[in-house]
């Protein structure tokens, strides 16, 4: 009998665990005001490739991959921690739709800042 006592309390717990854990997990509400109308939601154009920044000591790599059926221009912009030391911004590079590009700059000494632009072609 007391087996069966511990083992429904200990039943009990986990289940009253796991329900507040659910409850505390957020969730997305959306408002009637928030909701975009379906005219608007087609007009949208989505564009920009995703990129991946790596940071290995003063080198710099980027991996910018283009989801979408319009071309994106690329730039790499790094800024260097160092006040002697050069900032690099590279050329443009296309990452046409389903392309993957491969960016690369570096400082002489530590890297303070990286960022990727995007510009649509002309």
């Amino acid at each position: 009998m007391r087996l069966s006592l511990r083992t429904a309390s200990v039943s009990l717990a986990v289940a009253l665990v796991l329900t507040l854990a659910y409850e505390a997990v957020p969730h997305a509400r959306v408002t009637a005001d928030e909701r975009v109308p379906a005219d608007e939601r087609d007009s949208a154009d989505p564009f920009g490739a995703a990129c991946r920044i790596r940071v290995t000591g003063s080198k710099v790599t980027a991996h910018c991959h283009n989801p979408y059926p319009e071309t994106d221009r690329v730039s790499l912009h790094v800024e260097c921690a160092r006040w002697w030391d050069i900032d690099t911004d590279s050329s443009p590079v296309e990452a046409g739709p389903a392309q993957t590009v491969r960016l690369t700059g570096r400082c002489w000494k530590e890297v303070g800042d990286v960022w990727i632009s995007h510009r649509r072609e002309s």
